[in-house]
């Protein structure tokens, strides 16, 4: 068993499984618990797995005030939107290892001029299994295929920062993201559709939620914490519904109680 996945264990197991009693915070005691609840670095690993899985996430921006918008862009917008916040599905890729996610941005996208126009920038995501759960709480059998609140989404916020064309050769960006994003090669940059540049969010604050509060880290993740983790411990780790045969509102993938 290896060192990562043992530092994960529970320091205690629970005789009864028992239903949420903390949905979107952590108890006041983490000793109120049945769970042994994971650590902010614990949860840190387990976001950046689900960094390196998940290939699209949500860009949240806001809308410039009009002396900061273009003229272009204050035509083709409704009146009243001014520091309105607006999120859009894009394309990421984890392609460095800073735990700085990868972005073509298309330059007449939304969410790019709206950064361009002073806009700052998060980025959502959440975890999505490939496979339903082998067996799932009575209640919930005809509802969806599984409970979304008991799995995790975090946000990074930060700023975007152009990517050089040197680290982009060297680290062969392009080809990472295609290999994610294989539609992707029609707007790449010096493409004849939109002009288009490889861009990094430059991750300087992360807020997890790992799941129901009574087992699940709540919260922020300090940012050092962020960049320590390494390949070896994200890839070290499993998440829920990876393989097949996994159960509703589990914790085993810390070694804990399944429900």
């Amino acid at each position: 068993m290896s060192p990562i996945f043992l530092s994960l264990l529970p320091l205690a197991a629970a005789t009864t499984p028992l239903s949420p009693q903390h949905i979107f915070s952590n108890p006041s005691s983490h000793s109120s618990s049945e769970y042994k609840i994971p650590t902010s670095y614990e949860s840190a690993i387990l976001a950046r797995r689900i960094l390196h899985l998940t290939p699209l996430g949500t860009l949240s921006t806001i809308f410039p005030t009009s002396h900061h918008a273009s003229e272009h862009t204050q035509s083709q917008r409704p009146a009243g939107l001014e520091g309105m916040p607006i999120g859009l599905m894009d394309y990421i890729s984890d392609c460095e290892s800073s735990g700085n996610p990868t972005i073509l941005a298309i330059n007449i996208a939304t969410s790019f001029r709206n950064v361009a126009s002073g806009s700052n920038i998060s980025l959502s995501l959440q975890w999505t299994p490939p496979y339903p759960p082998k067996s799932r709480i009575e209640s919930m059998k005809n509802t969806f295929a599984y409970s979304a609140a008991n799995l995790p989404r975090f946000s990074l916020l930060g700023y975007l920062e152009k990517i050089p064309a040197s680290e982009v050769e060297a680290q062969d960006i392009g080809a990472c993201f295609v290999k994610q994003h294989r539609d992707a090669k029609y707007w790449l940059p010096g493409n004849k559709i939109h002009e288009s540049e490889w861009v990094r969010l430059v991750v300087q604050d992360v807020y997890w939620i790992g799941g129901f509060g009574d087992r699940a880290y709540i919260g922020w993740i300090p940012i050092e914490q962020w960049r320590n983790v390494s390949k070896a411990e994200w890839e070290g780790v499993r998440l829920p519904g990876e393989k097949k045969g996994w159960k509703e509102w589990s914790t085993d993938w810390f070694g804990g109680l399944e429900l």
